[in-house]
């Protein structure tokens, strides 16, 4: 893995502010960067089966 790909005080904040308080473990960073990552590697495979090479927002939408 690469770097953390979500601000971590943003996460912390929503989580704090949805759930009425609650803390949100470091290892949340990492989980949350594998999701996005594997997320950002289907919406590329299928930006380039459709014969783009922007990667769009309908991308990351299951069919």
């Amino acid at each position: 893995m690469g770097s953390i790909l979500v601000v971590a005080s943003k996460v912390k904040a929503f989580v704090k502010e949805k759930s009425g308080g609650m803390s949100t473990s470091a290892a949340v960073m990492e989980v949350l960067t594998r999701i996005i990552e594997n997320e950002c590697v289907k919406a590329i495979e299928k930006a380039k089966q459709d014969g783009r090479k922007t990667v769009m927002d309908r991308d990351f939408q299951s069919s």
